[in-house]
């Protein structure tokens, strides 16, 4: 019977720990696009978020002559609350309030060039906690094991919040590689171009030497024998 109970008691330990873990890592949700705008073109994203969650918003310009783009930010009431004109990055971070996020990226002032955008999406306190608080209450009531909630719900969100820095952080190094491999072939292709046109343009002027040069030797005036 004493055996029964302590398996019952980790078997419920282990189940409350799941539910936090689950609960921890639903509070945050990232995310990542990235996309082609076309010159002229203008391209808008809607975000639905809740009352006092956070919204972080960074961008790069991974390609296109300049890199640069406009960008604004707009919230569920119409009001601008963030703008960059002609900037190859940024990063916005705003405190919500219900409804939807209106970001967007403008390329009108462009006539020619295609550009290609990265960003990411961060979500903070966007989870509900009240399933959370009521198993909080079940296992403080219970006391297993000597377990404090508060604890293993500390341990998790520091794991969770180092995680995702992380993940973040090898995002942005992508997103910087990408942007310099395509400045690195644009300047290939550039020095290629000019290189072929220089040496024609050597060739043409050697040309037009060689017969000058000949041209000077040659004996205009007819021999009779």
């Amino acid at each position: 019977m004493r055996w029964s109970m302590e398996v019952l008691r980790v078997c419920v330990a282990c189940l409350s720990l799941c539910v936090c873990v689950i609960s921890a890592f639903s509070q945050s949700l990232d995310g990542d696009f990235t996309f082609s705008l076309p010159a002229g073109r203008r391209e808008c994203f809607f975000q639905t978020m809740k009352k006092d969650a956070s919204l972080e918003i960074e961008y790069q310009v991974l390609d296109g002559a300049s890199l640069d783009v406009d960008f604004y930010l707009q919230s569920p009431s119409g009001h601008i609350i963030a703008t960059d004109h002609r900037k190859s990055d940024g990063v916005h971070t705003v405190e919500t309030e219900e409804g939807d996020y209106m970001f967007c990226f403008d390329n009108t002032f462009s006539a020619v060039s295609e550009k290609v955008i990265f960003f990411e999406l961060i979500l903070d306190n966007m989870g509900d906690g009240e399933e959370l608080e009521d198993w909080k209450a079940y296992v403080q009531g219970a006391d297993l094991l000597d377990m404090k909630l508060e604890d293993i719900m500390d341990t998790i969100n520091s794991v969770k919040s180092r995680l995702g820095k992380s993940l973040q952080i090898q995002t942005l190094l992508k997103a910087f590689e990408a942007r310099d491999r395509n400045l690195q072939d644009s300047n290939y292709e550039r020095v290629n171009l000019w290189s072929c046109t220089n040496l024609i343009v050597m060739v043409i002027v050697s040309g037009v030497q060689v017969y000058l040069l000949r041209s000077l030797f040659d004996d205009k005036k007819k021999t009779r024998t």
